[in-house]
């Protein structure tokens, strides 16, 4: 037992050395690299937190100048059809008038030339009455008296 005792004091006093040596200089140095890993994540998270902050910023404001890019040609739309309206509108309008224009001048025609074969129509018809009564009865009608009996006969 005595030589064990002896082997048994040294094992302790080497095992010692060895656990305050590891004690000392390794367990600082894997606590410093396991706080370095964790602080790197830490940071990596906050970058991709932040990167994903800017995204979803970027996606908003892409998002704002889509609907505002839509509302504005939307707007621009209504306004190239308000234009082609008034500009139709005004179209129409001179050519009602021009159509309108044309039409009295058409009925202004019409009547003169209405008035002019009725004009016709009553002296041939006064000749004729003329005529005919020369040849049925054979008296003599002056041509004021057939126009005067066509005119209250038309």
């Amino acid at each position: 037992m005595e030589v064990y005792g002896s082997q048994f004091f040294w094992l302790l006093i080497v095992i010692g050395i060895i656990y305050f040596g590891i004690a000392k200089n390794m367990v600082p140095k894997i606590s410093k690299t396991v706080d370095d890993r964790q602080k790197r994540i830490s940071d990596d998270l906050a970058a991709a937190q932040a990167g994903q902050d800017k995204a979803e910023q970027i996606e908003a404001d892409y998002r704002a100048s889509i609907n505002d890019a839509r509302a504005d040609a939307v707007s621009k739309v209504n306004e190239a059809k308000a234009k082609v309206a008034k500009k139709n509108e005004a179209a129409i309008k001179r050519a009602d008038t021009a159509i309108a224009k044309k039409a009295d001048e058409a009925d202004a025609a019409l009547k003169a030339a209405q008035s002019e074969a009725m004009k016709e129509i009553e002296a041939v018809a006064a000749e004729a009455a003329q005529a005919i009564v020369k040849t049925v009865s054979g008296a003599k009608v002056t041509a004021t008296d057939a126009k005067k009996a066509v005119k209250a006969a038309f």
